[in-house]
């Protein structure tokens, strides 16, 4: 009998057709298993994103009554505060969807009229370039709020917000150079050129 090593033998040190014994299947099985702890995880995140619901409702709300006394570049700065909260609820949605399909258990959404477009090829990488894509719109934001009130800001301030900001760039940059990397893409591209 070859006991060989092959491209498609399985992992374990037994031979091949011989189970594993119990110790080994049920650890195996109890690792699986501990994914499942992190769906509270994922559950208080939709908490989270229901705070954030409540606090969009509390501003657009404040804005509706007050729009006739406010200056436009109160509204403005409002608006911009409640652009920020639906972009990070968009996150939360990114990190609770896709990372429940991805380190938890398949949602089962193919045949889904709604299902994100995003969500049919999502796999670690894609997630973290997607989030770190919503980091760098949701600080964009906050450095647009910056910019507007500049005048009332100390110089170092801003150029520190400027500096996380162009952090937040080059590590998507780099994100996105590395998943790409990592699948092949750029010999696909390349290929393809050709």
């Amino acid at each position: 009998m070859n006991t060989e090593s092959s491209p498609t033998a399985p992992l374990s040190s037994a031979p091949r057709g011989v189970p594993p014994n119990a110790f080994q299947q049920t650890l195996g099985n109890l690792i699986f298993l501990s994914r499942w702890l992190q769906a509270p995880l994922y559950f208080g995140l939709i908490v989270a994103q229901m705070v954030y619901v409540y606090h969009f409702i509390i501003e657009l709300w404040h804005l509706v009554a007050t729009a006739n006394t406010m200056s436009e570049s109160t509204i403005m700065m409002v608006v911009l505060g409640l652009i920020d909260v639906v972009m990070i609820a968009n996150l939360l949605i990114m990190v609770i969807v896709g990372g429940y399909e991805t380190f938890v258990s398949r949602l089962n959404l193919d045949r889904h009229p709604d299902q994100p477009e995003w969500l049919s090829h999502v796999n670690a990488g894609v997630l973290k370039v997607k989030l770190a894509m919503a980091l760098i719109g949701i600080s964009s934001i906050h450095l647009l709020k910056t910019f507007i009130e500049a005048d009332k800001l100390q110089e170092s301030t801003i150029k520190w917000q400027v500096a996380i900001h162009l952090t937040f760039v080059i590590s998507a940059f780099l994100l996105a150079v590395i998943d790409r990397l990592s699948t092949g893409g750029f010999a696909k591209v390349k290929g393809e050129a050709h």
